[in-house]
């Protein structure tokens, strides 16, 4: 018997089931908002962080995704934290105002 890599046997017990739903977060009401902060990360690289970003986290994955594009930038979400790299913080701030989502500068 030859082993194929990243081949594995599969079962089934002949009952469907289902798929688990979205994750969705409630609303919050607390007076929390969006926050842009920079932080430096090791050998002085610079990035930008969101957080505090409404809706789920598909509906975060989407804004991440037009964020990045906007900024012209990579990135990637965290925690449901956006991260991106460089400075991008006027550029998150005019994507966001766009969109009718208030935000806030933190940090120094």
């Amino acid at each position: 018997m030859s082993r194929i890599p990243n081949a594995r046997l599969v079962y089934s017990t002949g009952g469907e089931t289902q798929r688990e739903k979205a994750r969705v977060e409630p609303a919050r009401d607390d007076g929390s908002r969006i926050r842009i902060r920079l932080d430096r990360r090791a050998s002085d690289r610079v990035v930008t962080v969101v957080t505090g970003l409404p809706g789920s986290t598909a509906e975060i994955a989407a804004l991440a995704k037009a964020l990045k594009s906007a900024c012209g930038t990579g990135g990637t979400v965290k925690d449901r934290a956006l991260e991106l790299q460089g400075d991008q913080r006027d550029k998150v701030e005019a994507a966001l105002a766009s969109r009718g989502l208030k935000s806030k500068r933190s940090g120094g």
